[in-house]
Order: structure tokens, then C-alpha cells, then sequence
């Protein structure tokens, strides 16, 4: 008896999916992350914790006014490609930045935490989200278009029509032409490996550093037994003594008033 080979068939992609795989999924070589894993949205970080797609969400209000400066500000000032602007069908704008190279989790949550207190440093608590963040990521980014109730769907939009949606409505009521959406992404450019870099660099504080100031020879009292020790730069998490080192790089990670690159370490130690 002959027996005949079964062929297996791979479904092709869609439009859509193509621009969704070109600009936001990791490397096919390093895989997905494991699906019980709340990382693993929609296939954005890789099994070694990579990632080419950043996501910066502003809600309650969802207001354009305040995002779009960023939007404009990454294109202006570092250099960048535009992010692709999504409504997120429930309470938020969404800007997606998307990376021709993965980088660690750490180091995206260190850029996007760098744009805010670039931009929006004076933000309510709350009101921005990002994806990913180093510490566990407990916020999913959810993949756009997608329906979250009737009449409510997430799009991605074209800039002169993100000021038309109302703060309190970011959503289509309709769904959105997959062929639109697919055209739309198309136009996005990916951020290149030496621009990442030099925007990391920009983003991190001019004149910040952990090291007490250095007493000059003018300032220092003559006598030995009257000098004074420059105290060091408060920072507000920092209030050692630890037992524990992990409990240690946390509060510094955390600590907005340390330094960015110092903080990037200590997240990329907590993940090592």
C-alpha cells in the first residue's frame, strides 16, 4: 500500500498581520513568551524578555492635547520616527513605537519612563500607562483593532483625526477596515538601532549622579577638625538600611529622583 504524505498548510497572513509582525513582534529565532504568562501579549515580548514594540497609553482623561506633544516631541527633539496613535476602544490614546532591533524590557521601560518625565513630568498619578515596564509588567498592552463592547472598537487613526475623538469616548463605533488599518501601518517607519541609542542617551538627566559633590580646595576650612562632608542628593526611596539587595534595586528603580541609567541598571539587575 502507498501511503501519501499529509501536507500541512500554514495559514497566510493577512494585510494586517503582515504590518502588525513587521513593526511589533520579536525575532520568530527567539519565540514568544509562554501563553500562562500575562507578557505575552499578543506575542510582543520574545522567551528572553525582548521586545520591539513600546507602548505609551494617557487615560482619564483620554485628551490628544496632552499626548500630542509627545507624539510631536520624540519626531523633533530625539530624532525619532512617528509612533503609530491608537484609540484603545475603552479610556485611553495610545502611542506605539516600534524598534527594527529587540532590546531588553528594562531598557524599554527605561525610554518610556524617560519620555514622561521628559514631557509630561507633571502628569497626575495614574493617567499614563506603559508597556512594558520592568517590574513584572502588570499591564497588558491589548492588541488594536479589536471590539471591547457594542460600538466600542480600538483603531489605530491617522494624525489629523486623533483630535476629533472626545476625552471621554477613544473608540470607533464601528469596526474599522482591516485594509485601512493595514494601510495605515504601512506608512510607519521603525526606529533604527544607533537613533534608539541616541534618544536613550538624550533622555537620560544632564547633571545627575548618586556621588556626593566634590569640596574644592576654597571651600574647605583650614582646620581638619571643622570640615564638613558634602551630603549627598536625597533621593525619597532610599531609606536603608537593607538587609535585602533585590528590596534595594527595586526602591532605586522606582525612585524618580535617581538617575535614569542608574536606574535602567538596577531594573536590569532585578532581571538578570
Amino acid at each position: 500500500m502507498t501511503l501519501t504524505p499529509r501536507l500541512t498548510l500554514t495559514p497566510r497572513l493577512t494585510r494586517l498581520q503582515t504590518q502588525h509582525q513587521r513593526l511589533y513582534q520579536p525575532p520568530a529565532t527567539e519565540g514568544p513568551a509562554s501563553a500562562d504568562s500575562s507578557a505575552a501579549t499578543h506575542g510582543l515580548i520574545s522567551a528572553t524578555g525582548q521586545v520591539r514594540a513600546l507602548v505609551l497609553a494617557l487615560r482619564h482623561p483620554a485628551d490628544w492635547a496632552t499626548l500630542s506633544p509627545v507624539w510631536r516631541g520624540v519626531q523633533t527633539d530625539l530624532n525619532l520616527t512617528a509612533p503609530a496613535i491608537a484609540v484603545n476602544g475603552v479610556d485611553a490614546f495610545e502611542l506605539w513605537f516600534s524598534l527594527a532591533q529587540a532590546v531588553p524590557v528594562a531598557e524599554a521601560a527605561a525610554f518610556l519612563e524617560g519620555l514622561q518625565q521628559r514631557y509630561l513630568p507633571d502628569l497626575k498619578a495614574g493617567r499614563l500607562k506603559h508597556w512594558p515596564t520592568a517590574d513584572a509588567m502588570p499591564w497588558a498592552a491589548p492588541r488594536i483593532p479589536a471590539q471591547h463592547a457594542p460600538e466600542r472598537w480600538s483603531a489605530f487613526v491617522a494624525p489629523d483625526l486623533a483630535a476629533v475623538f472626545g476625552d471621554d469616548d477613544p473608540s470607533l463605533d464601528l469596526p474599522p477596515g482591516e485594509d485601512a488599518q493595514a494601510e495605515l501601518l504601512s506608512r510607519l517607519h521603525i526606529i533604527a538601532p544607533s537613533d534608539w541609542q541616541a534618544a536613550l542617551t538624550q533622555l537620560q538627566p544632564a547633571a545627575a549622579s548618586l556621588a556626593p559633590e566634590p569640596v574644592s580646595a576654597a571651600a574647605t576650612p583650614a582646620t581638619p577638625t571643622t570640615a564638613q562632608t558634602p551630603a549627598a542628593p536625597h533621593h525619597a526611596a532610599l531609606t536603608g538600611p537593607y538587609e535585602d539587595p533585590r528590596q534595594f534595586l527595586r526602591d532605586v528603580m522606582n525612585d524618580s529622583s535617581v538617575p535614569l541609567a542608574l536606574r535602567l541598571e538596577a531594573a536590569k539587575a532585578l532581571l538578570g
